[in-house]
């Protein structure tokens, strides 16, 4: 027998439970905003182009132009367009970018925890400084927002076999790690269930852009024609769920910002036939269906 995580077990996908989300609709589209803050001269870090001895300052200005500028430009793209984000945050962007934290505040949009930075993995760490990462991150959040995170999303999406057990302890209901289904999933852990949301490792511009290096128009076109196929499956009556998620260091670049925005108007053309919803959204809903209707 090959070791398993023990989590949920396997459920083909013709045969669930058909329902809807609300207003109807078989699909439901959440964008996820990822931002991150990075240490200098040390630690991870995406490349946009292959690092030399640190300090890398090449990356990590790259990086860092996500802040500055390119998530502005990226949650003005979003009002333009009236869509809600989830924002997957790095603790550590209170201290180094509060005004852009502040203005995803200001729209509504939820915060999500996304670690203390991405600099870091958490897979790497004994329980209790895993536990310690997930505590330091959920009470910056909660200290700032007035509530805790009920969403996680783990930097580099590095899990140790515990993570699930911790984020439940700690608190949090639904995980994005996961990506291994087009519906939400209950998963097992020592203190409860834990709701795997579907967050994308294709229509997602880190894999997508940097390391298969898919080019502006390739990446819009991604998006577009995933939304329309999804749009075509959920005809059989199983509802879906399209997570986009986007990093404002690549997708806040003039021109990939461009291409962006001509993808999600085209998606939005169809927009009677979508819930647009955010990470938290799709678990509240997914906590009012009758038990039964989610894979566990």
């Amino acid at each position: 027998m090959l070791p398993t995580h023990g989590r949920f077990p396997y459920h083909p996908w013709p045969g669930r439970p058909t329902w809807s989300w609300p207003g109807g609709a078989k699909l439901a589209l959440y964008i996820g905003v990822n931002l991150e803050h990075f240490a200098f001269g040390e630690g991870l870090g995406a490349e946009l182009a292959p690092g030399g001895p640190q300090p890398d300052v090449l990356n990590y200005a790259w990086r860092d132009y996500g802040n500055r500028v390119g998530a502005w430009r990226l949650i003005a793209l979003l009002e333009e367009l009236s869509l809600p984000c989830t924002v997957l945050l790095n603790s550590a962007m209170y201290d180094h970018a509060p005004e852009l934290v502040a203005a995803h505040r200001a729209r509504g949009d939820e915060i999500a925890g996304h670690g203390r930075t991405n600099s870091e993995r958490q897979s790497v760490l004994a329980e209790a400084e895993e536990r310690r990462l997930i505590a330091e991150a959920t009470a910056a959040i909660t200290a700032r927002e007035g509530r805790p995170p009920r969403g996680w999303l783990s930097p580099w999406i590095a899990e140790s076999h515990r993570t699930p057990d911790l984020l439940r302890e700690a608190g949090y209901l639904y995980t994005l790690n996961w990506c291994m289904d087009d519906m939400p999933v209950w998963m097992a852990t020592r203190a409860g269930r834990l709701l795997a949301i579907p967050y994308p490792q294709e229509a997602n511009d880190i894999p997508a852009i940097v390391a298969r290096k898919d080019g502006a128009e390739q990446f819009a076109a991604m998006l577009v024609e995933d939304a329309r196929e999804r749009l075509d499956q959920v005809k059989d009556g199983i509802p879906q769920v399209m997570g986009i998620a986007l990093h404002p260091y690549i997708v806040g670049q003039p021109y990939r910002l461009r291409a962006l925005r001509r993808a999600l108007q085209a998606i939005l053309e169809r927009r009677e036939e979508i819930w647009v919803t955010t990470a938290g959204g799709i678990l509240d809903h997914c906590l009012s269906l009758p038990e039964g209707s989610i894979p566990t």
